[in-house]
């Protein structure tokens, strides 16, 4: 045990029995691993003499451990790390979860989010506010009135006044927040929120790279814009055009109301105008409506124009499957539980969790690529 670890228990012991405030400290230190699963402790004499605590003390604190399952004794060899850390420590922690809906891209995000804290015991309690911004506060203030002891939120923070502000804000909530599919990743370093996202723009980029390596060079994007993820995607669809050489400037965006039948007319017509031989499209439902718009044109997927949607949510269901870039939905909800129970657990000593999970291309027939997984 380090010398701060020391002075943290001296400190500490005016603030309850010695023997509570070691095993506390032990258990933050498994917790933090410090000791990791199936290491073996210190001895009880060791921690005596580095704690000057008694030995009685030092007994009584394992003792606490065992109880919780944390630590196990093993006859003549000492005091374990146990393998698996009890679901009865998370038995009565509930977690509130904030979502736009539970539709399309979400359930996946909710099933790995229920999974990780059913698995550890832990509960949740959802709300959405139908991508309505004004709905959002209200939904945080029932949650917290329901005592929720951690919040996983996915706000708006796209064409609000201050994104800073408002994440802000929710940082400073009363219980810990996690956020899912959301940051502030434009401001870099600047950005102390924790939070859990797909890599959009990476998956943007791996897409495009893709098709240029089918031997595509004219490359065009198709957006549905005014949407939390487009800004990622136009990003890694840029920084790809950049990196390859590929010719700029064939981007056309229209709102998600618009991509109808009409609409798809019209994102087909732009892809002739702009001479592209291959277009990434977010998202499913609009890949698959310029399918049919350019089957009408009497041009063939893939052999005339290469697509790759963005979301795979239903692409595997249009009439010519659809490859397709797929964000981790569902490890992003069992990781951004997982973290919110950890923080819950060790508080001001858990690190910032900011992930960024990169997706992955499912080949499927609409790119042209001649995979295994195509011809299965």
């Amino acid at each position: 045990m380090s010398g701060k670890r020391r002075v943290a228990v001296r400190d500490a012991e005016s603030r309850g029995l010695k023997f509570e405030v070691l095993a506390d400290q032990l258990r933050r230190g498994i917790l933090a691993g410090t000791w990791t699963a199936g290491q073996k402790m210190p001895t009880e004499q060791e921690l005596s003499k580095e704690t000057g605590l008694s030995l009685t003390t030092v007994r009584r604190a394992f003792d606490e451990l065992v109880a919780e399952r944390i630590v196990v004794r093993r006859q003549g060899a000492g005091s374990f790390v146990a393998h698996a850390r009890p679901r009865e420590q998370n038995a009565r922690r509930r977690i509130g979860v904030l979502l736009p809906d539970t539709q399309l891209y979400y359930p996946r995000v909710l099933q790995g989010i229920d999974e990780a804290l059913s698995t550890a015991g832990a509960s949740l309690q959802l709300a959405t506010y139908r991508y309505r911004p004004e709905r959002e506060d209200e939904a945080i203030s029932a949650l917290l009135d329901a005592g929720v002891d951690g919040l996983l939120l996915a706000p708006t923070l796209t064409g609000v006044d201050s994104p800073f502000a408002r994440a802000q804000d929710l940082m400073s909530l009363p219980v810990p927040v996690v956020l899912v599919e959301r940051s502030l990743e434009d401001l870099g370093p600047a950005d102390t929120t924790e939070h859990v996202c797909s890599d959009h723009s990476g998956g943007a980029f791996d897409a495009v790279a893709h098709l240029n390596r089918l031997g595509h060079t004219r490359i065009a994007l198709l957006t549905r814009s005014r949407t939390v993820t487009e800004p990622g995607v136009v990003q890694g669809y840029r920084r790809a055009v950049e990196s390859l050489r590929l010719p700029s400037g064939l981007e056309f965006s229209q709102g998600k109301h618009e991509w109808a039948a009409d609409g798809a007319a019209s994102a087909f017509r732009a892809v002739r105008e702009l001479e592209a031989t291959a277009a990434l499209v977010f998202g499913d439902r609009e890949a698959t409506l310029l399918e049919g718009a350019a089957r009408r044109g009497g041009v063939a997927v893939p052999d005339d124009l290469a697509l790759v949607s963005y979301d795979d949510e239903v692409a595997d269901l249009a009439e010519v499957p659809l490859t397709a870039v797929a964000p981790p939905k569902y490890r992003i909800g069992k990781m951004a539980a997982d973290i919110m129970l950890r923080r819950l657990v060790e508080g001001d000593e858990c690190p910032l969790h900011q992930i960024r999970l990169r997706p992955r291309i499912v080949i499927r027939r609409s790119c042209g690529a001649n995979t295994p997984a195509e011809n299965s």
